[in-house]
């Protein structure tokens, strides 16, 4: 547990000091922004939980995401051919208006979020699943310089999925693997219940 604490630490301290953030224009990256409106919703906020909410999220985040559906280290049937298209400036212009946006409140089974809530704070000591606010922080909006996004008020569903893309490997873009690490080590059930907590929390 310790170990996993450090390692934390340590990636989080050196990809901060080495981020250089996204510099795109936010009324460029609106303007291009209809076309994803269709999955991500107006304005960045889906109204289809399949589909993750990217008002709020941070610029490079975005802007890492898109380079990794361009680039093909990151697959998804619908995300894959719309990212391919993208220049350099386009993508950062995305990252800059969805980051612009304020994100919608989510609402969860409040008996599930509470259960969750335990997991997303404490961890599991025992099986070595380190604490998602480590990363993430106390509400959720993640740490920028370490490419760690914001999660407050995701959908649960969309939460799940990349969790369960983790734990299989299918999605390996996590900054050292540990978004794998941490998902090897839990059950669906585990799952469930973190992400209805994290789609509780407040944007």
């Amino acid at each position: 547990m310790k170990k996993s604490l450090m390692m934390l630490m340590v990636v989080a301290t050196l990809a901060g000091a080495g981020s250089v953030q996204a510099a795109g224009d936010v009324a460029a990256g609106k303007a291009l922004s209809g076309v994803c409106m269709a999955c991500h919703g107006p304005g960045g906020n889906s109204l289809n939980p399949m589909w993750p909410k990217l008002a709020g999220q941070h610029p490079n985040y975005i802007k890492k995401q898109l380079e990794f559906f361009k680039r093909g280290k990151r697959f998804d049937p619908v995300m894959a051919p719309m990212a391919l298209p993208l220049n350099d400036k386009a993508i950062a212009d995305l990252g800059a208006y969805f980051s612009s946006e304020k994100r919608t409140a989510g609402a969860a089974d409040p008996k599930k979020a509470e259960q969750g809530k335990q997991i997303y704070y404490a961890g599991i000591p025992d099986k070595g699943v380190v604490a998602c606010g480590t990363c993430h922080g106390l509400e959720g909006y993640g740490n920028p310089g370490a490419d760690f996004p914001n999660i407050a008020s995701q959908h649960a569903f969309y939460v799940i999925k990349a969790l369960k893309d983790y734990r299989s490997k299918k999605r390996t873009t996590d900054p050292a693997g540990l978004m794998q690490g941490v998902a090897a080590n839990m059950t669906d059930a585990e799952i469930d219940l973190v992400a209805y907590f994290i789609q509780s929390l407040k944007p």
